[in-house]
């Protein structure tokens, strides 16, 4: 697979598949066979996929309130099984929490987030996490604040890079004249159903960052919608005898070369389809007209 590059020269900089893998929909309750997700594993890293991304607040339970952890624990039980820890870049992130019924709440105090890093290296039982994001903006708790632990965190050795996510060009750009070369990414919400962080991705690429485009095939899952709303991408899968899925991951690579999508899948046809999508050249004519779909 093409590649991209996550990093500078004071991290270190690391060449991934262009397109990851997001793993919140890794499933340990019982829906999904553990071979299920092994295979899928295998088949992602047979693709080319080397970016895995995970979070504190994924997981599942009865209610929801025991969620808290599980996806990390799951994850880094998968690689071990499979021996593969030194073939992914294990991204994860912190400042959501979970509550009774499933429910999702932010926590961005100081504490949180420093007690959030320390439990998420016991759950992936690594001695340093290779980009630990900071989940989305507290209300409660003043963005030069959240900053400013976000640089206590990288200052303590315990985390390589720093990623945001769901910020915005103001904060993208104070958290960078803050962390400096700690600071290596952006993970905002990006598909054809949601084009509203195009100024992050400019604002990622002034700056050197990634920017990696969460829930990417936003408005193509349901067929009915794919006709309706955004039928270009539709006919282009047709007409290149693909998937639409890999039409808008071809058109979101195209956005700019700081752009790494990182598509969820449970399933190794889907991750090997998604894969694909790093191939696909699209034209300047297919372009224009799924920019303007």
């Amino acid at each position: 697979m093409k590649t991209r590059e996550i990093g500078n020269e004071t991290t270190g900089r690391i060449q991934v598949g262009a397109i990851g893998l997001g793993l919140m929909t890794f499933d340990q309750s019982g829906a999904q066979p553990r071979q299920q997700l092994l295979d899928t594993v295998t088949a992602a890293l047979d693709a080319g996929v080397t970016l895995f991304d995970t979070a504190d607040a994924y997981g599942y339970g009865d209610d929801g309130s025991d969620a808290q952890g599980q996806n990390e624990r799951l994850v880094a039980g998968l690689l071990d099984e499979l021996g593969v820890r030194d073939r992914v870049l294990l991204a994860t992130k912190g400042g959501h929490v979970r509550g009774e019924g499933g429910s999702w709440d932010t926590d961005s105090s100081r504490d949180h987030l420093v007690g959030a890093v320390d439990a998420s290296l016991g759950r992936l039982g690594v001695e340093q996490i290779a980009l630990w994001q900071h989940h989305r903006p507290d209300p409660d708790v003043a963005y030069d604040e959240v900053v400013a632990t976000l640089k206590e965190i990288a200052d303590s050795g315990k985390v390589r890079m720093v990623g945001l996510s769901n910020a915005d060009p103001d904060q993208i750009r104070l958290a960078h004249s803050v962390l400096g070369d700690h600071l290596v990414s952006v993970q905002n919400q990006f598909s054809p159903k949601f084009r509203s962080s195009r100024p992050e991705i400019q604002v990622c690429e002034e700056l050197g960052l990634a920017f990696l485009p969460w829930s990417p095939l936003g408005g193509l899952a349901d067929a009915k919608e794919l006709a309706e709303k955004h039928p270009a991408f539709a006919e282009i899968a047709d007409a290149r005898g693909v998937s639409a899925q890999q039409v808008a991951l071809a058109w979101e690579l195209a956005q700019s070369d700081c752009v790494i999508p990182i598509p969820g899948a449970k399933r190794p046809s889907s991750v090997t389809d998604s894969a694909a999508a790093a191939d696909l050249e699209l034209s300047a004519e297919e372009l224009a007209r799924l920019d303007a779909d």
